[in-house]
Formats: structure tokens, C-alpha cells, sequence
């Protein structure tokens, strides 16, 4: 996300390199650049005119001894509107309120919204330690009900039924009666979607939340329909008074017009990003982490808060301890890492997040690539046990045999384990001088050598 935008926000911001202070006229060059790149990013434009205007109202008001640094008070000054644009800070779910407290889920179809909701509930029941039960209103969309039920079983959830021969305010009576007698702490109540806003769906709707009288209400949109999803966004909190937005599909969007637009646009905040397809995916929004994204400063905080929940622990100290005494680092240990890696969102997810991370060469930050590298998970998976722990057996007619067992090219398999072997040097690395030494070594790793292209890149942080 934000891919574009970020490139062309660093690329204009050089125009200020060597500049002794802000003028009217290396601003105006600035901002110039600035509001084509958010247009192209698909931002609504009375956002960005405001946007700018407060950018260059503030950069004129530096005095040329407050701008000791011209290029950093501007991405400073950027970096603060930004946040303001986006809500200035992370806005927590409402769950104070008397138990069972009603999350009703709003959107149209095909926006992600039942996944959105199984998602949400592992984030409470895992995050705040409640008890979640999900209840499904669609009584429209074919299967959306077991849809629900499927989903709520993988996040470990309570599911309540409902069958399509009831009618949605049935099912929403039912659910908090079922939710009370299972001492529930928190009900969230799917909906049905529609694909465009109409009259019949907004009256339902409209109906459920006054036999729900829910805590939160969230709206539920594709980040890929740019600054229509603010547009949508405006239209259901008329109707609902939205609390906040769950902004889906952020993995596939590399414009961001929808996060940058919607709290301008709806004065709603956004509070979680869908950013895959696991049940895990769901990020909290912050809008200053966000912002230092969109400037290429990274997201560490982000990335060590995802860390804590997402990497094995148990494999994380045992490798530690393995480097720490000199042990051999073997293709076991690598499939471990891969795995945690994409735990985190694979490499791309983890190279969003680390500052700098947009001025990497283009290989080494594309989804494309980024997906290429996860494809020597299942090559390691297709080696026997023997071959991963002692990786001097893999010989031709092994390579032979593993290439085909994982659908890839021998030459695919010598990649893999070049890479294995530029691993076991920053592994030597970290006990010599720990992480940071390491990752010096990240620019010089591809997946496979360079014969799947692509850039490879440490083990996550641990």
C-alpha cells in the first residue's frame, strides 16, 4: 500500500536538497508535485487542496532559523498534516459498555465484511481476553450465513445460528438473547450487502441498529475503490452514525486514496486495515505510524508489535540460542524463518514497515517478487527431513527429484539454497555483530540466487 505515493512524495521532496530556507517559491514547486501524486493516488480533491493549503501555510510560517534543515522541517510539517488528515491518533474499540456489547457490521457486497467480522472477533477475543460470539444477518447472499460459521470456527469464535426462512431483525432479536444466556461479552452482527446503496438496504439496515442499539458501528469498504469509499463511507453513516471504518484489501492497493480520504470525507476515524487473507490479517490503524509509511520512515513499532503476536517464540529462542553457540544453521532452521516471514506478512509486509524501505531497488519491494520468495517454502517442503538437516546431501539427482515433487526448476532449487548459504553468513553475522551487521548483508540475498528474481531478505525481527 501506498507504493506510488511514497516513491513520488520522496522523489519531490529532493527538490529541497541544498535549499538555505523555505521560500514561497521551492514550496510552490513542492506542493506542485505533491498534488499530482495524490491525485494520482486516487484522492478525493477537496482533501488534497485542504491538505495542501495547511502544508503550505505552515511551511511559510518557518523562519529561516526554525529550518536549520529545509528538507526535514518540510517531511516534518507533511508528516503532521498527514496524521491530522488521517485522525491524528489510533481510535480503540468502544467495550466498556454492559455485556453483550454490540458490534454491527456494515457494507456493501463483496467489500470483505463477513471476513471482517470473523477477523475482528480473534482481534478481541485475543487482544482484550473477551468472549466473542458472531451472529450472520445476510439472509440474501447464497451460503453467506455458513460463510460466517466456517470463518468464526478457524478464529475460534461462538457462532449463534440463523437460517434464511428468518427475517434479519428475527435473527438480530435472537442473537443478543443467545449471546446473554452464553454470558458473551461481545456480539458482532453481520449483515447483508448490497452492490450499490439503495433505499431497501438502508431501511433494514437502519432497522438493525435500532433493535441492536449497538456500541460500535463500522463500515466495512474496499480500499480499491479509492476515494469512492469515503463516498460510500458518507452515505451509511448518514443513515447509521458510523464509530469507525474497517478498510479491506489494503494488500492489493498501491494508490491508498481510500485511507488518506475517508476521515476527511466522513469525519469517521478508520480503525483496522484487512491486509490479507488469513484469519490474522487485521492491522489497528494509527495514523502517525501510517504517515511515516506514506514518507518511507518505516513502521517499526508496528512491525515489533507484530512480532510479539505472530513469531513462534519457542523457535525464535531455540535459533538464537543455536547462533549464539556456533551451531550449524541447517535448511530446518531457514523453513522456520520463511514461515515466520510470512506470519508477518511475508517479506513485502515486512519491508513496508522498515524505514528506507522505498528507496530499496524496485526488485526487492515488488509484491511479484516478494511472492516468488515465499515459493522456497514449498520447495523446502518438498525435501525429506534428512536433506534439511544435513543440506551437503542435496545432490543432482535430489535437486532432480525435489524440483519435481514442488512443481519449480532445478535451477529454482540451486537458488534456494544459495540463498540458504547467504543466510548461514549473516547468521555468523548476528553473533559477531548482531542485527544490525546482518542486515547490511539484506541488499546481496534474492530468493533464489537470481534465477526466480526478486529480492530475499532477513529473518524477522525477534
Amino acid at each position: 500500500m501506498f507504493e506510488n505515493l511514497s516513491n513520488k512524495l520522496t522523489s519531490s521532496f529532493k527538490r529541497l536538497t541544498g535549499a538555505s530556507k523555505l521560500t514561497e517559491s521551492n514550496i510552490e514547486e513542492v506542493v506542485s508535485d505533491v498534488r499530482v501524486a495524490l491525485l494520482e493516488a486516487d484522492v478525493a480533491l477537496e482533501v488534497v487542496e485542504d491538505f495542501l493549503s495547511s502544508v503550505k501555510r505552515r511551511a511559510l510560517g518557518f523562519s529561516v532559523a526554525e529550518a536549520l534543515d529545509v528538507h526535514q522541517t518540510f517531511v516534518k510539517i507533511v508528516h503532521e498534516e498527514l496524521t491530522n488528515m488521517m485522525g491524528e491518533s489510533h481510535s480503540e474499540l468502544s467495550l466498556k459498555a454492559k455485556p453483550p456489547v454490540i458490534v454491527l457490521m456494515a457494507g456493501l457486497q463483496g467489500s470483505g465484511k463477513t471476513t471482517s467480522a470473523a477477523k475482528l472477533g480473534k482481534h478481541i477475543k485475543d487482544k482484550y481476553k473477551k468472549r466473542v460470539a458472531v451472529a450472520s444477518g445476510d439472509v440474501y447472499r447464497p451460503a453467506a450465513i455458513e460463510q460466517l460459521q466456517i470463518l468464526s470456527d478457524q478464529a475460534g469464535l461462538d457462532f449463534i445460528e440463523s437460517n434464511t426462512e428468518q427475517t434479519a431483525r428475527q435473527i438480530a432479536e435472537d442473537a443478543v438473547k443467545e449471546a446473554k444466556g452464553r454470558l458473551m461479552d461481545v456480539l458482532l452482527f453481520d449483515t447483508a450487502g448490497r452492490q450499490s446503496v439503495d433505499d431497501e438496504m438502508m431501511s433494514e439496515i437502519t432497522e438493525l441498529s435500532v433493535v441492536l442499539s449497538p456500541t460500535e458501528t463500522l463500515f466495512v469498504v474496499d480500499a480499491m475503490m479509492g476515494q469512492d469509499a469515503a463516498a460510500s463511507a458518507k452515505a451509511f453513516d448518514e443513515a447509521l452514525d458510523l464509530t469507525g471504518v474497517i478498510l479491506t484489501k489494503t494488500d492489493g492497493d498501491a494508490r491508498g486514496g481510500a485511507a488518506l480520504s475517508v476521515k476527511a470525507i466522513t469525519g469517521k476515524p478508520i480503525k483496522f486495515l484487512g491486509i490479507g487473507e488469513k484469519i490474522d490479517a487485521l492491522d489497528a490503524f494509527h495514523p502517525d505510524r501510517m504517515a511515516s509509511r506514506i514518507l518511507g520512515m518505516g513502521d517499526i513499532l508496528t512491525l515489533i508489535e507484530e512480532a510479539e503476536t505472530k513469531v513462534d517464540k519457542e523457535k525464535a529462542q531455540k535459533l538464537a540460542a543455536k547462533v549464539q553457540k556456533r551451531q550449524k544453521f541447517d535448511l530446518e532452521d531457514f523453513r522456520d524463518q520463511i514461515e515466520q516471514m510470512k506470519n508477518m506478512g511475508g517479506l513485502e509486509g515486512i519491508l513496508d514497515k522498515l524505514p528506507g524501505a522505498a528507496n530499496l531497488p524496485g526488485s526487492m519491494n515488488s509484491s511479484n517478487e516478494a511472492k516468488k520468495f515465499e515459493r522456497m517454502g514449498i520447495i523446502l517442503d518438498s525435501m525429506s527431513k534428512r536433506e534439511r538437516q544435513f543440506p551437503d546431501l542435496i545432490n543432482p539427482s535430489r535437486k532432480k527429484r525435489i524440483a519435481a515433487g514442488s512443481g519449480s526448476q532445478v535451477s529454482e532449487v540451486n537458488g534456494l539454497l544459495k540463498q540458504y548459504k547467504q543466510m548461514q553468513k549473516m547468521m555468523k553475522k548476528v553473533k559477531s555483530g548482531g542485527i544490525q551487521k546482518m542486515l547490511q548483508g539484506l541488499d546481496g540475498m534474492s530468493p533464489t540466487g537470481g534465477d526466480m528474481g526478486g529480492s530475499g531478505g532477513a529473518p524477522p525481527y525477534r
